[in-house]
């Protein structure tokens, strides 16, 4: 194998098995792709010996250094996708006995705890109830209200909403199977309210589109209607939020941390909520435990001596 030929060989072969063997999605093969190929560029690797801690670490302080389109530095996450792509590729290679540098000798930078947005209480009930409270066509008003209400029942990634098709849900049932992120299946469970919601939006369809959430321009004609994108979903939750008076930011992934803050205030072990997100690791999903620091001041109240002599006393 030519020298100048080799790193590239072998990322190719690389990516081919994150896709075929380990059915990544071709987006996260694309953002592998970038971040391999910017390292190998910036330090001049054209063979796999040639990578060491040495060209490791002054890639790192390099990226460290640089700017997103923003102006700002690169977040320690988007740092750290540099340096997982890297160590799933030396496993690769470990794993096809190609001599290179031991993956885990990369430590990821350390994260910040990320704060997570959630809605409850009233705001929650005035963003849910906004689609019936505007003057749009009856099927919008019945479609977005069901998009809510689905999304805070299920805690659905957007993709994954956008992707549903009629036939995947059996409003007889109270759960139905989604394939999330890697193509995994999981298991979703129906509330009682968007189960109802989601049959008023069926039943007002007339179309033949297989999808579950479509377009309804009347300027179409006789076209079968297009599913709602990622981003129009994106659009419509702006639009309601914005109605229901408030004024944080809410995204459709707000209401998939509010279905898993729901679930974790009122009990639910932190395992089940991993299970239900569909999270790979529960690192992922130890985001939310800050969520019950409520109910560790309730029990510090409770059992704490002193608070309980102020409470009997």
């Amino acid at each position: 194998m030519p020298e100048q030929n080799q790193i590239q060989k072998l990322k190719r072969h690389f990516l081919e098995y994150l896709e075929v063997e380990k059915g990544r999605s071709i987006k996260t093969i694309e953002n592998y792709d970038f971040y391999l190929s910017r390292f190998f560029t910036w330090a001049k690797i054209t063979k796999p010996e040639q990578i060491n801690l040495d060209n490791i670490r002054t890639f790192r302080l390099w990226l460290n250094r640089q700017s997103d389109k923003y102006g700002k530095t690169l977040e320690k996450t988007t740092q750290n996708y540099h340096l997982i792509a890297l160590r799933s590729f030396l496993k690769y290679l470990a794993k096809n006995d190609v001599k290179t540098l031991a993956s885990e000798k990369i430590e990821l930078a350390k994260i910040p705890t990320r704060q997570v947005d959630f809605l409850e209480g009233s705001d929650l009930e005035r963003l849910l109830a906004a689609p019936l409270k505007t003057n749009e066509a009856t099927i919008i008003k019945l479609r977005d209200k069901a998009i809510l209400e689905l999304l805070f029942s299920t805690g659905l990634r957007v993709s994954e909403l956008a992707n549903l098709k009629k036939d995947n849900v059996n409003l007889e049932k109270e759960e139905f199977t989604v394939r999330g992120k890697g193509s995994k299946l999981r298991i979703v469970f129906l509330a009682n309210q968007a189960r109802y919601c989601l049959k008023q939006y069926l039943q007002t369809r007339r179309d033949l589109s297989p999808y579950l959430f479509v377009r309804h321009d009347r300027a179409k004609g006789k076209e079968e209607p297009k599913n709602l994108t990622p981003r129009s979903i994106q659009r419509l939750i702006q639009k309601y939020t914005k109605a229901a008076g408030i004024t944080k930011t809410v995204t459709p992934h707000t209401l998939r941390h509010s279905f898993a803050t729901d679930l974790l205030i009122n009990g639910a072990d932190i395992r089940s909520v991993q299970a239900m997100l569909g999270h790979a690791s529960i690192t992922t999903t130890q985001i939310y435990t800050h969520i019950t620091n409520q109910q560790l001041r309730e029990v510090y109240k409770t059992f704490h001596s002193r608070e309980k002599k102020k409470k009997n006393g």
